[in-house]
């Protein structure tokens, strides 16, 4: 018997998604987290990315927008010294949503509250043991040593992770020698902003917008919010800063000094934070019962990426620790896990190694890359291919995949629905975090194979104006692990159909249908736990 299914070690972002994710699937989490009490340091400024387009289909988006009170930016973000401007763009593959984290981890906090979950703060794991049914945490807390014991552990606790050392994971990779500071101050009295964002300082020099690269460094400014500056420098420097230590104004105000050589006076400080870069990528998710997810797993010499990577770990892992806790999983189910979102984490560091390059060259020959790279961007199809990559939508887990459909492995498209009983949408159907068969077309086989599956599957038929797929089998991360092409004859779709539910939601359970409850339901809205104990 143990005292909780999963540890969660972390109340960071990552380790609240987690805790939320493993509710809606039935599983009891408690979440430890060392700091004794939830921090202020304005660490990451927002989410963006897939994990908005997941979020909103949770049935969540509007209660994080809620919690924002910045204005939304225009999607125009930093990519290693450039910009990727997407405002020409009708339907930007990348958007954000500027959040403070504590802002954030407090929106997450309250919804795994309401979930049911623990959160203790103040509580160390100071040391694990696992053996082949569960693993043990030694814990210090505010009233003394103890210990719990759950199904399994997952290290949630930032990139010094002490789980990831107890657990014997590497964590290869480098560290840049290189500190960034970001402000968002008050306009100066002294300074004027004119209408270009260009910045007149006194003594009447001109600061101008966007990114200026000196021998010492790079600048940083631009605006989204009148009378406030968004300011940011990158210096190579030896010494060695605490991340989660303050970052002082007047340090701020040195560090723009030595990049430009010129003062830049500040207002009154809105954000002020300070990290280094690091590009690691752990060896191995999983150890036994020991898992990684977020900081802990992986690490990026870049900004905007580390929150949505790591809340998307949490997406993937809970639906398969949740069917090994309760019973089912297909063999090999967990250790998909790894696979994937090792595969998602190399992505990431592919275009944040990327923009190292871009950011850190010197010579004409990087000032070179840099104009090429600007000029491709001026390109939609270019454009919208970088925007996806940062934003972590062009992931696509490599499935088994019979018919070599392209949505297969993908994030499922919110494709409008049309029913009996009104419109929907594949968002709204997403809300429980459920697995889903949504046959799009007159396939009867289709549905009654999954019969067999109705008691850990929703099966949903409706009608689309763009009809991608006969059928799509949708995991409760959203990612389609099966459809069916346009008129695919039955007897290729229906076996690998049956295949596909049995190499993600296990053995089929044969049982009458009662006689109130159809065999498919027309997108009833009702709520119900994730994964049918």
């Amino acid at each position: 018997m143990t005292d909780t299914d999963v540890i969660i070690v972390g109340a960071g972002p990552t380790g609240l998604m987690l805790a939320a994710e493993l509710c809606l699937a039935g599983v009891r989490p408690l979440i430890l987290e060392r700091q004794p009490q939830p921090r202020d340091i304005p660490k990451a400024g927002g989410i963006g990315g897939q994990i908005l387009q997941l979020l909103r289909y949770r049935g969540l988006l509007e209660r994080f927008e809620a919690a924002n009170t910045d204005p939304i930016p225009a999607p125009r973000f930093p990519f290693g010294g450039v910009h990727v401007d997407l405002t020409h763009l009708t339907d930007p593959p990348l958007h954000a949503l500027p959040l403070a984290q504590h802002r954030l981890e407090r929106v997450l906090a309250e919804r795994v509250r309401e979930l049911g979950t623990e959160i203790r703060r103040g509580h160390e794991v100071v040391g694990v043991r696992q053996d082949d049914a569960l693993v043990s945490a030694d814990v210090r807390g505010p009233d003394g040593p103890y210990q719990v014991t759950a199904r399994y552990l997952v290290g949630c606790d930032g990139g010094r992770s002490r789980i990831r050392e107890m657990a014997g994971i590497a964590f290869p990779g480098t560290t840049y020698p290189e500190v960034n500071r970001l402000a968002q101050v008050t306009v100066a009295d002294s300074v004027t902003v004119l209408d270009n964002g260009d910045l007149v300082v006194p003594g009447g020099n001109t600061i101008r917008a966007g990114f200026t690269r000196t021998e010492r460094g790079l600048f940083a400014n631009g605006s989204t919010t009148p009378g406030v500056l968004g300011l940011f420098t990158t210096e190579d420097e030896s010494g060695e800063y605490d991340d989660d230590e303050p970052l002082p104004l007047t340090e701020f105000q040195d560090s723009v000094r030595r990049v430009l050589g010129v003062d830049l006076p500040l207002g009154e400080p809105i954000r002020l934070s300070r990290f280094t870069f690091k590009d690691r990528l752990a060896e191995r998710y999983r150890a036994g019962r020991i898992l990684l997810a977020g900081d802990a797993a992986h690490l990026f010499p870049a900004t905007g990426v580390a929150i949505n990577a790591g809340m998307l770990d949490t997406v993937n892992l809970a639906w398969k620790l949740a069917a090994d806790i309760d019973g089912w999983a297909p063999d090999g189910l967990l250790d998909t896990y790894h696979d994937e979102r090792h595969l998602a984490g190399a992505r990431v560091r592919l275009h944040t190694r990327a923009q190292v390059a871009l950011r850190r060259g010197q010579d004409p020959a990087a000032e070179a890359l840099r104009e090429v790279f600007q000029e491709l961007l001026v390109d939609e199809q270019p454009l919208r291919r970088v925007g996806a990559l940062i934003a972590g939508s062009d992931i696509r887990y490599p499935l088994p995949n019979p018919n070599e459909h392209a949505l297969t492995g993908t994030f499922a498209p919110d494709l409008s629905l049309h029913t009996g009983q009104g419109a929907t949408s594949v968002a709204e159907l997403m809300h429980t975090a459920r697995p889903i068969l949504l046959v799009l077309a007159d396939r009867p086989e289709l549905r009654e194979i999954a019969r067999d599956w109705r008691h850990r599957i929703e099966i949903h038929t409706a009608e689309t104006d763009y009809r991608p797929a006969d059928a799509l089998l949708i995991r409760p991360d959203a990612h389609i692990a099966w459809a069916a092409t346009v008129d695919e004859p039955t007897d290729t779709a229906a076996p690998a159909l049956r295949a596909a539910l049995a190499e993600w939601f296990g053995a089929p359970r044969k049982a009458p249908v009662p006689v109130d409850q159809p065999a498919d339901r027309l997108l009833s809205s009702g709520s119900a736990p994730a994964i049918s104990h």
